[in-house]
């Protein structure tokens, strides 16, 4: 079934309550989609920012690789291309607010007096890795991911990096998804 439907003559196709209905019901579907929320961290120079994601995926056993989608044109995606890495912090299921706070770019950022990061949005960070990209302190875990690549993909620019580096125990703690918040994404 088509989207949208062709209207003799005319130069655009033209939507009907069927097209609606179809739209209305794919979006349904997918946010159905099992999915967990992480906050993706990013750094070039001393510009950082922590970014709620939704779509987080190991791609490859070996090397260890994984996949995170990016809104094509936001803060985060230029950082990770710019400083090459990227980080992702698994959170508690208890932290569920804590996204909420990390869906725009960062403008609160509270440094040491050697320029390390303290906190972000109000919340403990540390920088890990080569690229001292920022992990929430709370994490129940964290990757640090060497950037491999980057496919543009309409909207989004999927990134795809090595894992480099690892913290916390993820495995003992129940993370954080989707569906524990009213957040909705997709469709």
């Amino acid at each position: 079934m088509s989207p949208t439907r062709d209207v003799p003559g005319a130069g655009t196709p033209e939507k009907t309550s069927e097209d609606d209905e179809l739209d209305r019901h794919r979006r349904r579907v997918l946010w159905a989609l099992p999915t967990g929320l992480y906050l993706i961290g990013s750094r070039h120079g001393e510009e950082v920012n922590l970014m709620t994601a939704n779509l987080v995926v190991q791609v490859c056993m070996e090397p260890k690789l994984v996949g995170v989608a990016l809104e094509r044109d936001s803060v985060t995606a230029r950082l990770v291309n710019q400083g090459g890495s990227f980080t992702i912090s698994l959170l508690h299921r208890a932290d569920r607010d804590v996204v909420r706070r990390f869906v725009k770019p960062v403008t609160e950022v509270e440094r040491a007096p050697d320029g390390a990061i303290l906190s972000m949005s109000g919340h403990p960070v540390t920088e890990a890795g080569p690229g001292r990209a920022p992990v929430l302190t709370a994490a129940a875990g964290y990757l640090v991911c060497a950037l491999s690549r980057a496919e543009e993909l309409g909207s989004h620019t999927l990134v795809i990096g090595e894992v480099v580096d690892i913290g916390g125990e993820p495995a003992e703690a129940e993370i954080l998804r989707m569906e524990d918040t009213r957040m909705h994404y997709g469709g």
